[in-house]
């Protein structure tokens, strides 16, 4: 119970963190689409520091394809996966209703925003496939922040690099759908988001598996502990 409660509020703080940084860009700058994306980018990498630093001890994925390959690698079995994906997406619910009320919004409004072609779906598989490298990559270290900071850092260089500008993650791309704003994504762009996000998060558990032999918990602490 207490990891799917940690999994939702700290998904409900990324998407709000996500949806809330792009509403305040969208009016602060209203005329620079590059520094609206500066400001997401920034607001969402220093976030994810935070969250992953606070719920750590307790359960830190806030993203099902992170969790998905954690499965994969034996790290959860498969109803914990379950439950833990389910809070995922509920939290992700949560934090974009908030993040609409906040700024005067209507608690849902459906995105207008299309997203898609060639370049942004290659775009997501690239965001995840390096994502998931990162996330268990890091935990290979001695010391378990470097995994918050790892990929605090790596989301904010994905925001620029990726021409999706990185969503990589199912749940945070379903909770996107409910806000017409700058961090929006129409809901026909969402099914193939989420088909490239699981293609990224195939290659990447591949690889993983290919370049640590060694599993993670026998070097580092695992990313989630239940105390």
């Amino acid at each position: 119970m207490r990891r799917a409660v940690a999994e939702l509020v700290g998904t409900a703080f990324l998407v709000a963190a996500v949806v809330g940084s792009g509403i305040a860009a969208q009016r602060l700058s209203p005329e620079d689409t590059g520094l609206q994306l500066l400001e997401n980018s920034l607001a969402t990498g220093a976030v994810l520091v935070a969250l992953i630093l606070a719920l750590q001890p307790v359960s830190a994925s806030f993203n099902p394809v992170v969790t998905l390959v954690e499965r994969v690698l034996g790290r959860v079995d498969t109803a914990t996966a379950a439950v833990l994906v389910v809070s995922q997406v509920a939290g992700g619910l949560v934090g974009v209703v908030v993040a609409n009320l906040m700024f005067d919004l209507d608690a849902v409004s459906i995105s207008t925003h299309d997203r898609g072609g060639s370049g942004q779906l290659l775009g997501e598989v690239v965001a995840t496939l390096g994502l998931v490298l990162v996330v268990f990559g890091a935990l290979r270290s001695p010391r378990i922040e470097t995994v918050a900071f790892a990929v605090g850092g790596y989301i904010t260089a994905a925001y620029w690099f990726t021409s999706s500008t990185s969503f990589a993650n199912p749940a945070v791309t379903v909770a996107r759908m409910l806000s017409d704003t700058f961090a929006g994504i129409a809901p026909a762009s969402v099914l193939p988001f989420v088909a490239m996000q699981l293609i990224g998060g195939g290659v990447g558990a591949a690889l993983v598996l290919l370049l640590h032999a060694t599993p993670a918990a026998a070097t580092a602490v695992p990313l989630e502990e239940s105390p």
